[in-house]
């Protein structure tokens, strides 16, 4: 290797380093979001859930840093096919790190609203622990894309059943609330939208593990998702027009 090839894989080693702290501290806040918008909900405190409203900017920020400082590596260091692939994982990781952060501030609006009515007997304690579930998912797939380790990527990708399960009891269980008195339909509707936000956030971990594998391997996984949620047909919806669907961004 030359001289000025040296020059410039050395510089590009630094310029990714410095993108992938960025993504690393991203991805710290964005864990402590999922942790604190759970909380909030568990402890009813507004001002935990406020916090995290507020805290979403500063991941919007690092996201549209990142896409900057990945831009500028593209039109400046010209990378071959290899470090692009890695520059565009980066890329891809930081948002759906952006989107993860958007469902745990939906999440946390929601405990406005809630703490106002009467709680739902377990459904704040099952909902923190779907949380922790989903931030270990995120906090995995995170350490894989460091470590560069596709056992532990698809490891999280498998563990995405999991997630599916327990929004699928979650789901039932309001429904019976909701049938037993009418009086919890409210509450229990926005229970259902905390509980198919934390279904997309580990969906969004979930592909953060894809991009492992894919930046690794060079290929996308072989095998399709596991997917469980049923709460579609459940509704007699079809897929496409149900209601899961519209309101998974709430």
């Amino acid at each position: 290797m030359t001289e000025q090839k040296q020059h410039i894989a050395s510089a590009f080693d630094r310029d990714l380093e410095a993108i992938q702290a960025k993504i690393m501290k991203m991805g710290g806040l964005v864990e402590a979001a999922i942790l604190d918008a759970s909380q909030s909900l568990d402890a009813r405190d507004e001002e935990l859930a406020d916090k995290v409203r507020k805290g979403d900017a500063a991941i919007d920020e690092l996201e549209e840093m990142i896409n900057e400082d990945a831009a500028r590596l593209i039109a400046l260091r010209a990378p071959t096919a290899s470090d692009l692939r890695v520059v565009l994982s980066v890329m891809k990781i930081s948002a759906n790190l952006e989107r993860i952060g958007d469902y745990a501030k939906n999440m946390a609006k929601r405990t406005g609203v809630l703490v106002q009515m009467s709680p739902i007997p377990g459904s704040h304690s099952s909902l923190r622990r779907m949380a922790r579930e989903v931030e270990r998912q995120l906090q995995d797939a995170l350490d894989a894309y460091i470590r560069r380790d596709v056992a532990l990527a698809e490891d999280v990708i498998q563990r995405d059943l999991e997630i599916d399960q327990m929004y699928n009891a979650l789901f039932r269980e309001f429904l019976t609330f909701m049938m037993e008195d009418p009086r919890n339909i409210t509450a229990c509707m926005h229970l259902h939208f905390i509980a198919k936000n934390n279904e997309r956030m580990g969906d969004h971990a979930t592909s953060i593990a894809e991009q492992v594998v894919y930046l690794v391997t060079g290929e996308t996984p072989d095998e399709k998702r596991p997917k469980q949620d049923k709460t579609s047909t459940d509704l007699g919806v079809a897929p496409e027009g149900s209601y899961v669907e519209k309101s998974k961004d709430a």
